[in-house]
Formats: C-alpha cells, structure tokens, sequence
C-alpha cells in the first residue's frame, strides 16, 4: 500500500520521520528534566526565613500595630477574613 502523490517522495517520509522522532526526544528529554528539578528541590531543606522579631527588640507601638494586623488576618467566622 502506496501513500498517494508527494506524499510518496522519500524525502517527505524522511521529513515527517525526522520530525516525529525529534518531537519524541524533546518531549522526553524535558520530562525527565523536569522530574529531575522537582526530585532536587524535595530533596533540598526549605531556606530559612530571618524574621525582625528575631533579633531586634519591638516598641510597644510596633507590638500594637503588629498584633492589629494579625487579629484582621486571623479567620474569624469559618472560613472568612475579617
């Protein structure tokens, strides 16, 4: 069984074959690239995070402004953000 027309020149076949192998290569090539990133960063400990309460004293102001902005963030009926 023939392909019809131009579509029988081999070099179209080797085109289309050429084709279908390097879409197949790339696909794989980039998937496992990707599994490979994603098992380096589970396998890489979190950074952490210095945090100004850490290290500098705050004013009673700033604890006031602090826990302000906490006690809007908190949920307050299920679900919701006051």
């Amino acid at each position: 069984m023939s392909l019809p027309g131009q579509l029988s020149d081999p070099r179209v076949l080797t085109l289309f074959g050429v084709l279908a192998v390097s879409t197949v290569v790339w696909l794989t090539l980039g998937l496992r690239a990707r599994a490979r990133d994603r098992r380096d960063r589970a396998n890489t400990p979190l950074e952490r995070v210095w945090h100004p309460q850490e290290s500098v004293a705050l004013t009673p102001a700033e604890e006031h402004a602090f826990g302000q902005v906490v006690s809007r963030l908190s949920p307050g009926s299920p679900g919701r953000l006051r």
